[in-house]
This record gives C-alpha cells, structure tokens and sequence, in this order.
C-alpha cells in the first residue's frame, strides 16, 4: 500500500469512527446516565437519512436540513421521554429491550407510509462536492472531510457542555449517583429528558450527514446498532471519552481490515472487542 492509498484509508477510517462517536455518544448517555437500553438507538440514525433526503428537496439546501432536522429530532426525544421512556426507568432491561425493540417496527412502518420502501439519493451540496487532488489518478472528496468536520465540532460541543456547564455538572451527578444528586435538588427527571434527547439529535444528525454518501434505505439503522453497541462495550459502558476512543479503534480496524484482510474483516472488530474485555472487562474507561 503506498503513501497516496494509506492516507486515503486513514482520512476514511477517521471519518467512520467520528461517524460512530455521534452515534455511540448518545447511546451509552441513555444507557449510563438514565439506565435505559435503547435498541430503537438505530432508528433514529435511519429517521435522519430520510429526513436529508426529505428536507433538503424542500428546502434546497442540506445545511438548512440539517439545523431543521436536529430541532426535529430533540423534539422527538422530548416527546418519547415523556410518553414512553420515564415509565421504564426502574423497570427490568428485559421491559426496556421490549419497548424499544417494538419502537423499531413502528418507526420502520412509520417511515414505509411516510417515504415509501424505494431507495433514495441524497446529492451532495454543489460547493461541496469537488475532490482534493492526492496524485495523478487518486482524490478525497471534499464532503468527506465536511462530515468530519461536523462531527468534530459536535464533539467538542459535547465535550464543553458536559465538562464546562452547570448544566454538565448535574448531568454527572446523576450520571454518577442519581438518589444522592436528586436529594440535593438536581431535577433529575428534566436531565433525563434532555440528555434523552441529546442523545436522539445526535444519532439523527450522524444520519442525515452520512445520507449523502450511503443512500438511504430501509432498516438501515440495524446494522449501525450494532457497531454502536460494539463502540459503547468497548469504551465503556457511560463513558464519553471512552466511545470517542472505542469509536476510532473500531474504524482504524474496520477500514484497514477490508483493505489488508477482507476475508476475516467482518471478525476484527468483534475480535478487538473480545481483547478489550479480556483484558478490562468494564471497558476501556469507567463512567
């Protein structure tokens, strides 16, 4: 492999491991700040694709789709946390997989009546859409470095609203001890709607950036699931820092594994997750 082709792999690999951070951060908030197992986690990603696909025609503009989009999605999660999700707090997990396993059907019968069961495309903004040059015959195109661009900045912003903001302070103290913060005045139930919600716009946006380059289709939020799922055992279950690490392990080993070993690829990264937990079984960093 030389120089022009590893720097390509390498921009793709950072690219789906940011791609999955969006993705696992929100899922392993849910799980460890309000203890709740979301297998729905991956209908939102596919409710996003569709919603580019949708809003961008109207709107003509994926940008305003995104900003529409995300204010959608939080609405979303406010509206679930208050109809279905509160209730199942102290529920068993076997009462939390049921109901989100049957959120699954009905947002994939939800999408069917919306957007029908075709595939769709969702193109890519003009000004985005040029390619930067690495030799004479091999480019990376200019969107892919937009989606982690984007992804990045929402990292950030993540990062600064959990560390840095009152609001990220109560979200640690219920993350941490919910009974001992909710004595001390935290409103715990208003953290876990927002942090529900947090997690909803942040799986929604994963999907309306990555639409552009994987088409949009239906059920295409399972096997996203499951790599997600991957990211949070390895980082750690609750562990924000820890699925940003998880997340760029999973897409250095993923990507390069379909170049250099394509027959086992679909193993590696199941095979890094046994050796993460073999060696810390609580993941890579605690809550």
């Amino acid at each position: 492999m030389d120089l022009a082709n590893f720097s390509i792999q390498l921009l793709n690999s950072v690219q789906y491991g940011l791609l999955l951070f969006m993705l696992a951060a929100g899922l392993t908030l849910i799980f460890g700040i309000m203890g709740v197992v979301n297998l729905a986690h991956g209908s939102f990603y596919m409710l996003g694709a569709y919603l580019a696909w949708s809003l961008s025609k109207q709107l003509g503009s994926l940008g305003a789709a995104l900003i529409v989009g995300a204010l959608m999605a939080i609405a979303l999660g406010l509206l679930l946390e208050r109809v279905l999700f509160r209730f199942f707090y102290h529920r068993d997990h076997l009462d939390q997989v049921l109901l989100t396993f049957g959120l699954i059907y009905i947002f994939e019968e939800t999408r069917s009546l919306l957007w029908g069961d075709d595939v769709h495309g969702v193109p890519v903004p003009q000004w985005l859409s040029a390619s930067i040059p690495l030799t004479d015959n091999l480019s990376y195109p200019v969107y892919r470095l937009y989606m982690s661009a984007v992804c990045i900045a929402l990292a950030i912003a993540l990062y600064l609203l959990i560390s840095k903001t009152r609001l990220g302070m109560k979200i640690r103290a219920g993350a941490f001890n919910r009974d001992m913060a909710e004595s001390l005045g935290v409103p715990i139930g208003r953290i876990h709607a927002i942090v529900f919600a947090l997690g909803v716009m942040l799986a929604t946006v994963a999907g309306m950036v990555a639409a552009p380059v994987s088409s949009v289709y239906p059920n295409m939020g399972s096997q996203v699931l499951i790599m997600c799922f991957v990211v949070v055992v390895i980082g750690g279950i609750g562990s924000v820092r820890g699925a940003l690490i998880a997340a760029m392990l999973v897409g250095l080993v993923d990507t390069f594994g379909k170049v250099l070993l394509p027959q086992v690829a679909g193993m590696l990264v199941y095979f890094l997750m046994a050796a993460v937990l073999l060696w810390r079984p609580e993941g890579l960093f605690k809550q």
